[in-house]
C-alpha cells in the first residue's frame, strides 16, 4: 500500500521520518524526549494563552453587559448645556443619519444630593421617560411594569440604586431629600433648592458605581426641580453596541459642534481603557512563555543535527543541495509546532468552553470557592472565546516556531561531508 507521504518531497519525507523516528523506537530516545517537551511546552503555552484571554473576555463581557443594562450605548447632548425641548425631532434626524440607531428617549442629567435624616450622599440624578427609556436600557424594560412605572409627572417620586438606599437605611415608600446644586437667590444668600421624594422602589445592575451613585425620577419632576424647561439631552441604543465609538464619530461630524456625542467607551474611560491595557500586557506576557517553549526547538534541533551527521553527509554526496539540508530539519521543527499549536488550541478551547463544569468540579475537589458570592458580585467563572483572540494566538506560535528552526537548519546546511564521514 501506498504512504500518504509518498507524494511529497523527499526533504519533507525525510523531515517527518525524523520527527516520528523516537515514537517508532529507534534509537536517540533522549532527542525525542526532548522534542516531546518542545511540543507539550508550546501546546500548555497555547492552551494557558487561550484559556487566559477567553476568562477576561467573560469578566469584561459581564462587567460592560452590567454596565450597559443602565446606561445608554452613545448619548448626545448641547455644548452649551441647552434644553432639547424637541428631542423627536432630533432622534429623527440621528435614525436618519444613523440607520444603527434602534432606540431613543430624552433624559435630564444633573448632580445632587440626597439626604435621608442627617446622612447625605453625593448622587448623578437622571430624569427619565419610562416609557421611552425602556426603549433604551434594559433595566428599564425590566422594570417598566413594576417599579418604572409609578414614576410619574408630578407624582415626585424616585427609584435608588440597591447599595445607595442600604447606606441611607431606606426602603420603598420611605422619604428622601434631593438638594439641587443651582439654589435660589435670595437677600440672604443663594438657598439650596430642596423637594422631598418618596422612594419607589430599588434597582439593582450588579455593578457597584451605579448601584450607589445613580438615582432616577420622571424627566417632567427633573425638568422643574433643575430648571431646565425640558430635556437636556438624547439617550441612544444601537444594533451593535461594539458600533458605539464609530457611531458616535459620525454623528458628531454630522451634528457639528454644537453638539456633544458620547459613547459607553468614553462614559467609562477609565475602567474600558484599563480592561484593554491589562489583557495586552497579559497578552505579552503569555505569548513570552509560549515563545520559551516553542526556542526549545533550537536545543531538540541542534542535537538531531548533531546525531544526524553521518546521514547529512550522505545525502550530500547523493546530490542534495545544502537548501534541501536546511529544508528537511525546517520541516522537523515546524511539524513539531504545528503538533503543540494544534493541540494548545484544542486544548484551550476545550478547556474554555467547559470552564463553567471544570472550575464547579475544581471547587468541589478542593472544597473552596474561587469566586465567593459574599465578596465578589461574579460568584461564577466566565469564559468567552473569540476568534479576535485564538487566531493570533495561533499564528504568533506558528511563527515562532519556524523561526526558532532557522539557525539548527542553516548549521545543518553547512556540515561538510568530508568532515562528517572522517570518523564513520
Amino acid at each position: 500500500m501506498t504512504s500518504p507521504t509518498s507524494s511529497w518531497p523527499y526533504e519533507w519525507q525525510i523531515g517527518w521520518r525524523y520527527t516520528r523516528a523516537g515514537r517508532a523506537g529507534r534509537r536517540n530516545g533522549f532527542i525525542s524526549f526532548i522534542s516531546g517537551v518542545s511540543m507539550l511546552g508550546i501546546a500548555l503555552g497555547v492552551a494557558a494563552l487561550i484559556i487566559v484571554l477567553s476568562v477576561m473576555n467573560g469578566f469584561q463581557k459581564e462587567v460592560r453587559d452590567r454596565m450597559l443594562s443602565v446606561i445608554p450605548h452613545v448619548d448626545l447632548f448641547d455644548a452649551q448645556g441647552a434644553p432639547m425641548p424637541d428631542w423627536q425631532a432630533t432622534a429623527a434626524q440621528v435614525r436618519q443619519l444613523a440607520p444603527q440607531v434602534v432606540g431613543a428617549a430624552p433624559f435630564v442629567a444633573q448632580q445632587a444630593l440626597v439626604a435621608r435624616g442627617d446622612d447625605m450622599r453625593g448622587v448623578l440624578v437622571r430624569g427619565i421617560s419610562p416609557a421611552d427609556e425602556a426603549e433604551v436600557t434594559p433595566l428599564a424594560a425590566s422594570l417598566q411594569g413594576s417599579t418604572f412605572g409609578l414614576l410619574q409627572p408630578g407624582a415626585w417620586k424616585i427609584v435608588l440604586g440597591a447599595e445607595l438606599a442600604r447606606q441611607l437605611g431606606v426602603r420603598a415608600g420611605d422619604q428622601v431629600t434631593l438638594v439641587a446644586p443651582n439654589g435660589q437667590v435670595t437677600p440672604a444668600g443663594v438657598v439650596p433648592r430642596l423637594k422631598q421624594f418618596t422612594v419607589a422602589g430599588l434597582f439593582e445592575s450588579g455593578h457597584y458605581e451605579y448601584d450607589s451613585s445613580l438615582v432616577m425620577i420622571h424627566l417632567d419632576d427633573a425638568s422643574v426641580l433643575f430648571r431646565t424647561g425640558g430635556p437636556t439631552g438624547l439617550q441612544l441604543k444601537l444594533k451593535d453596541l461594539n458600533e458605539a465609538r464609530s457611531v458616535a464619530a459620525q454623528l458628531g461630524a454630522s451634528l457639528g459642534p454644537q453638539v456633544v456625542v458620547r459613547d459607553w467607551t468614553r462614559t467609562n474611560r477609565n475602567w474600558y481603557d484599563a480592561v484593554q491595557l491589562e489583557k495586552r500586557m497579559m497578552f505579552i506576557i503569555l505569548t513570552l512563555i509560549v515563545a520559551v517553549a516553542a526556542f526549545n526547538l533550537v536545543s531538540t534541533l541542534v542535537m538531531t543535527v548533531t546525531d544526524k551527521r553521518a546521514d547529512i553527509a550522505i545525502l550530500r554526496t547523493l546530490g542534495a543541495s545544502p537548501r534541501s539540508v536546511m529544508g528537511i530539519f525546517m520541516v522537523q521543527g515546524a511539524a513539531s509546532g504545528i503538533v503543540g499549536t494544534v493541540a494548545g488550541v484544542g486544548l484551550g478551547l476545550l478547556v474554555a468552553l467547559n470552564i463553567d463544569t471544570l472550575v464547579p468540579a475544581i471547587e468541589r475537589l478542593l472544597n473552596t470557592s474561587f469566586l465567593p458570592a459574599s465578596v465578589y458580585v461574579i460568584s461564577r467563572m466566565p469564559s468567552d472565546p473569540q476568534s479576535a483572540d485564538i487566531v493570533p494566538v495561533a499564528v504568533i506560535s506558528l511563527v515562532l516556531a519556524f523561526v526558532a528552526t532557522i539557525y539548527p537548519s542553516w548549521r545543518a546546511s553547512r556540515i561538510n561531508p568530508a568532515e562528517a564521514l572522517r570518523y564513520e
